[in-house]
């Protein structure tokens, strides 16, 4: 299938794949668009255009080593399971891909905010800078509030008739919960955290790559890009939504596993390839990133 550069909220369902158990109809869902989609457990790379509308993806059951990717940048891996939420705002095509860790099925529900309800949103948390606000992209976060707006939007999908009202109010108490939680105005991005520019990510990022067996200096990368280590630390993470330090073991934990899966290497010998010298500290790590023990992560290949 060809995948187009940018959809609508009703045309991304067709380039998720899996199996849509329900999706919203009518007029109940004017404000905000809804569909629960059973996913399979596993998907090697999954291209998705992106939407304008802002959305929610919500883990209903199930858990899976998630990775994901814009721009053909290295892949960061999260692990999410039930409650888990992604917040996009919209605006680069999009990879990712997943391998499911237990055999419960994974369930996710996908929200669209409409532009006009987040904007009247935006202005009334923010007043006359709301022009001048956009929501942060947010990945594998836990919101209890949140979650329970989710769950009541969720009953109303799955009604057979959904409540215009009561849809229309979790539309609305959505929307400002985003906006009171999740916005961030230009000026508090200009002056607090403004992003690296991307050749300087690719860069950065490359660079890491090609060294992940070494330990992480955060003066030797700033120097890279002519920065303090203090305003690099802050751009980065503006950046990748991830600190070095996170992004460096996740780079070291994605070629772990490729090792594991992919040679017959003994733990040992992966563990010093990825730049631990101490093979317990490897593996009590890789367990806390996977939940498995490396042996046992090699056992499910």
């Amino acid at each position: 299938m060809s995948i187009p550069e940018t959809t609508s909220a009703e045309g991304l369902e067709r380039y998720v794949g899996g199996k849509c158990l329900f999706h919203s109809t009518g007029e109940a869902w004017r404000d905000i668009k809804a569909w629960i989609v059973a996913l399979p457990p596993i998907v090697d790379t999954l291209h998705l255009p992106s939407v304008s509308e802002p959305f929610l993806a919500w883990t209903i059951s199930g858990e899976v080593d998630f990775q994901e990717r814009e721009n053909k940048r290295p892949w960061i891996t999260q692990r999410i399971k039930k409650g888990s939420f992604f917040l996009t705002s919209g605006g680069a095509p999009y990879d990712c891909r997943w391998k499911a860790v237990t055999s419960e099925p994974f369930e996710a529900m996908a929200v669209f905010i409409e532009l006009p309800l987040l904007q009247r949103a935006l202005e009334e948390v923010f007043g006359a800078d709301a022009e001048d606000v956009q929501l942060r992209d947010v990945s594998a976060f836990t919101d209890v509030a949140l979650e329970s707006l989710m769950e009541r939007l969720r009953d109303e999908l799955m009604r057979q008739q959904a409540s215009a009202l009561l849809v229309q109010g979790i539309a609305q108490a959505i929307a400002i919960h985003l906006a009171r939680n999740y916005a961030l105005t230009l000026e508090e991005s200009r002056s607090d955290s403004p992003s690296l520019p991307g050749y300087k990510v690719r860069q950065i990022t490359d660079w890491m790559a090609e060294h992940v067996a070494e330990d992480l200096n955060l003066d030797r990368l700033a120097v890279q890009v002519g920065l303090s280590k203090f305003h690099f630390h802050r751009l980065f993470k503006r950046a990748m939504a991830v600190s070095p330090a996170r992004y460096h073991i996740n780079l070291r934990m994605n070629v772990a596993r490729q090792l594991l899966r992919e040679t017959k290497k003994s733990v040992v010998d992966v563990a010093l390839d990825v730049g631990y010298a101490n093979p317990s500290h490897f593996a009590k790590l890789f367990r806390r990133e996977t939940g498995l023990s490396p042996s046992d992560y090699r056992r499910q290949r």
